[in-house]
């Protein structure tokens, strides 16, 4: 039998605002919650439930990679002003390492194994891309290589051109971020739950005669219904039914009930294990950090390395020349990593995504492919040494939130058919870059019953559900 721990609204007269995930959207929205004007921390509770640890998957384990030229456009600028504003508040700087980074996209021919002493060379592996640089497209100029960039052997770079204009790219440090984001919510009142969500709780609606019934007839990608009002929180289009609870499982094994009169649903690539008709899947991302075997000056680059041929010798049996060696040699191959220094004396390298193992059932699960990792080391290992030479701290990898259907690439943030119940996911490789706008705007639909901020209508859930 489920424990209940907080009974529901009308049985005490507070507003239960329950956050499902504590990724960087869930923390963000969190943050934002105990800043809008109508929070109240005697009037609402709010409660985030994660089910592993705090930054456990991809908001942990990403770049940290902030960009004016990111997508969508309708939340991009916000977000960039608000990290930069957070930063100002809260000494980013110090405490997660926010920065404005140049920008660049390096082509280079990359040194063979036999010319990296100690160094590696890992069979290239197929991937999917990140689509990172959609946004850059037709942005990049020819100039000369930066002085400062000079950790990349500059006999090996073939071409490098400005990617974005001064100012237009960050960096932060995602976990540090997104813990600080949780920890200032908690000052002002946020319950933190560490345990498994088992289901997302429902009851009928009680409507009158002359009640409208939902319509459940609207067809995918037609235009979202008018805002609700701000008479109720998280009012919106009804199915007949409204949150009531959260349930989960402790660390303990233990069964809780939470009573519920808003459910914000951040749970990246898993939530459609909660709310399956949401239309997410994970896209498995690998990546390495290392410490340099020197300080590196701060940039994001794109780069397009040309790989050697790997030379194999094989004997030649019933031959002529029998039992001698002879070299069987492979075409050259072009790998696209993505590596960003890091203002404390760390790179981060990343490639591109694979579907190859499914979502495991939770962050703690997450299989890492040693071969990807290594095979990321070699790549940038051939064109720095730096980082040939350095320290590899960390072989990891993640599940970015992918919507699946539609053509805006997602995310997904708004109400759903549901009363109560709030999508805010699917932000794919830009979560970090657009958790502040979210969590702004979910924020105002849960205090407001409108996103205020930003016109997102085309992110609307109900445009796809």
């Amino acid at each position: 039998m489920a424990i209940t721990d907080t009974p529901p609204r009308e049985e005490v007269g507070v507003e239960n605002i329950v956050i499902v995930g504590g990724g960087i959207i869930g923390c963000t929205t969190a943050y934002y919650l105990t800043r809008h004007p109508s929070y109240d921390p005697e009037k609402h509770k709010i409660t985030l439930v994660e089910a592993t640890r705090i930054a456990g998957g991809a908001s942990g384990k990403a770049g940290g990679l902030l960009a004016q030229w990111a997508y969508p456009s309708n939340i991009v600028p916000l977000s960039y002003e608000l990290h930069k504003q957070l930063s100002d508040e809260h000494n980013g700087e110090e405490t997660w390492g926010y920065r404005v980074v140049s920008c660049g996209n390096l082509e280079a021919n990359g040194r063979g194994r036999k010319e990296m002493t100690g160094g590696s060379h890992a069979p290239q592996q197929t991937g999917m891309s990140l689509g990172k640089r959609r946004g850059l497209v037709g942005q990049g100029k020819a100039v000369t290589v930066p002085k400062s960039l000079d950790w990349i052997l500059p006999n090996l770079i073939t071409n490098y051109e400005a990617m974005a204009e001064d100012n237009a790219t960050a960096q932060v440090h995602p976990y540090f971020f997104t813990t600080t984001m949780l920890q200032l919510a908690q000052e002002r009142g946020v319950e933190v739950i560490i345990g498994k969500v088992d289901s997302l709780d429902y009851t009928e609606l009680k409507m009158s005669a002359s009640s409208p019934m939902p319509n459940d007839d609207v067809p995918p990608f037609s235009p979202p219904s008018p805002a609700p009002s701000s008479d109720s929180i998280a009012s919106n289009r009804s199915n007949g039914r409204a949150v009531q609870s959260v349930t989960y499982t402790d660390e303990d094994g233990a069964t809780h009930t939470i009573g519920a009169t808003t459910i914000i649903l951040t749970a990246g690539p898993w939530t459609a294990n909660l709310y399956p008709s949401a239309p997410i899947s994970g896209l498995r991302a690998h990546s390495v950090t290392i410490t340099p075997a020197a300080p590196v000056s701060g940039y994001a680059l794109f780069t397009e390395i040309t790989i050697p041929p790997l030379e194999e010798e094989t004997a030649s049996p019933g031959s002529p020349g029998d039992g001698k060696q002879k070299r069987r040699k492979e075409l050259p191959k072009t790998a696209a990593p993505e590596i960003y220094s890091r203002p404390n004396n760390e790179i981060y390298v990343c490639g591109e995504g694979d579907m190859e193992v499914e979502l495991p059932a939770s962050t703690a699960d997450v299989e890492v492919d040693e071969e990807r990792c290594d095979e990321l080391l070699a790549q940038v290992s051939s064109i720095s040494d730096h980082i040939r030479l350095g320290r590899v701290t960390r072989k990891q990898a993640c599940y970015l939130p992918i919507v699946s259907v539609g053509a805006s690439g997602g995310p997904l943030i708004g109400f759903t058919d549901t009363d109560g119940l709030i999508l805010a996911t699917g932000h794919s490789c830009w979560g970090i870059n657009n958790a502040p706008a979210t969590g702004l705007l979910v924020s105002e639909m849960v205090f407001d019953g409108e996103a205020k901020s930003a016109d997102i209508q085309m992110l609307d859930p109900r445009r796809i559900l």
